[in-house]
């Protein structure tokens, strides 16, 4: 297996620590609003990854739940997001917390991800972080300033290892931040920040620093450390993530311990609009619920985002979705219409086909490709149905497209007399009475319906 890695910016073979227990950590949502679409297009993509990984090695897949500590600014200032939408709603932080954790995970089994080995919320992680500050502040990689304990970057000599150097110049010239009177280095962060003096926040705990809350980056540290050990194999995220929250991540984890902190980092691309990225700060997002709104499956978004390389920007409009709908409904079509034709057998020519779809995932999750195998075996020639249900069978196993799913028939306003001669055309059949039932159908269609026999029985439209 293949993966185009952020550290060493090439595709990379990948060979895990131990191949019995691949661990893979992957940043989860911050839980003040609804998750969109373009954050949900990057749970795809890891998805797509466990399961592919899943095929040859069992995994450990830990994502976070963001319930504290994510403030609205990079430079360490402004509302923690929690608080934000506590205020913005009229709710306690826990509240809100509790109500967008759940949309989020209902968003994400009606995408069909998989859902992670281990769920870890960072409140319910603060010893940990406490305990990971006060390491780096014996080692001396820490100092306070009148809102928190933060860490000194010059004193990690690695700091610019997952973005290169001259990133890190840009940002350490002010492209990122505002220099503040207090930090010493641009790019220095926040460990821990102190609750302010003038009012009292809704989450704060006691600290060897004083009262406050830690701070985003060192919550994935220390739970992604806490669950996977120190060197993890695989850390995946956004691609917005790479300059700061990753970047910091490295710092604050190999300094306390030493050690590589990740051996294989997998970044996915925006999704975008056409008036740029989808943001929630700037009210550009759609959410799962909108799409199901407008009637679409929320498979069909999935089936878009597969249509697209993980590390490609993908550009989101209805004349899209429109598109991958009409697809999956095809695809689908095709897939049941073998199912109805036999059961799922292996032979070498499906096993074949295995192979290639495999090869194609595992060539940094080629999903277009693999798509485009399953196209390519729906309609092919030289497989029997047997060898289709098979191969199908398991490459869903990978897209998770429902692949089988029949689509229900639109119903028809269907008249009681109409009725009537429905089910006596179906007993005609049952009886095997096949005269009556072909006189019956003709007497349905002169009253303006069109009747198919289906394995399911009967449909009836309007002519």
């Amino acid at each position: 297996m293949y993966l185009h890695n952020t550290a060493t910016r090439h595709k990379d073979e990948f060979t895990p620590q131990n191949p019995q227990n691949v661990t893979m950590y992957c940043c989860g949502p911050t839980v003040y609003n609804f998750a969109h679409i373009g954050n949900l297009r990057t749970y795809i993509f890891e998805d797509l990854l466990a399961r592919t990984i899943r095929l040859r090695h069992p995994l450990t897949h830990v994502m976070n739940v963001t319930d504290v500590g994510h403030l609205v600014s990079d430079a360490d200032d402004g509302e923690d997001k929690m608080e934000l939408g506590a205020a913005r709603e009229g709710k306690s932080a826990w509240d809100i917390a509790k109500f967008y954790e759940e949309k989020f995970w209902a968003d994400y089994d009606a995408l069909h991800c998989t859902r992670p080995t281990v769920v870890s919320r960072a409140t319910k992680h603060i010893k940990e972080m406490i305990a990971l500050v006060k390491t780096l502040e014996d080692k001396g990689y820490t100092y306070r300033t009148s809102d928190g304990i933060y860490y000194d970057t010059s004193k990690f000599d690695r700091y610019d290892s997952l973005v290169g150097h001259a990133r890190i110049s840009g940002l350490q010239g002010g492209a990122r931040v505002e220099m503040s009177d207090e930090k010493r280095n641009p790019t220095d962060f926040a460990l821990w920040k102190f609750s302010p003096k003038d009012k009292k926040r809704q989450m704060e705990w006691d600290s060897p620093w004083g009262v406050g809350f830690p701070g985003w980056h060192i919550e994935c540290s220390a739970m992604a450390m806490k669950y996977l050990g120190h060197t993890l194999d695989i850390h995946c995220g956004g691609i917005d993530h790479v300059t700061i929250h990753h970047t910091n991540e490295i710092a604050q984890s190999e300094a306390a311990t030493g050690k590589k902190y990740v051996n294989y980092w997998v970044h996915g691309e925006f999704l975008i609009l056409r008036s740029g990225k989808m943001s929630k700060s700037g009210g550009t997002f759609v959410t799962v619920d909108v799409l199901k709104e407008k009637g679409y499956d929320p498979l069909a978004y999935r089936y878009l985002c597969l249509s697209a390389h993980y590390r490609t920007q993908l550009e989101f409009s209805y004349e899209s979705m429109d598109s991958a709908a009409k697809s999956l409904k095809n695809l689908r079509a095709l897939a049941v219409q073998a199912k109805q034709s036999a059961a799922a057998q292996e032979t070498e020519k499906s096993k074949a086909w295995k192979e290639k779809f495999t090869a194609a995932m595992e060539d940094d999750l080629n999903a277009p490709k693999a798509l485009a195998l399953v196209w390519e075996a729906v309609r092919s020639a030289e497989l029997s149905a047997a060898e289709k249900v098979d191969f199908l069978t398991f490459a869903d196993g990978i897209l998770a497209l429902d692949l089988f799913k029949e689509e229900a028939a639109p119903k028809a306003d269907i008249p009681a007399q109409v009725q009537a001669l429905l089910d006596a055309r179906a007993a005609a059949r049952k009886a095997k009475e096949w005269k009556k039932s072909d006189e019956l159908r003709d007497e349905i269609a002169r009253a303006g319906y069109l009747v198919k026999d289906t394995p399911q029985g009967q449909q009836v439209e309007k002519k």
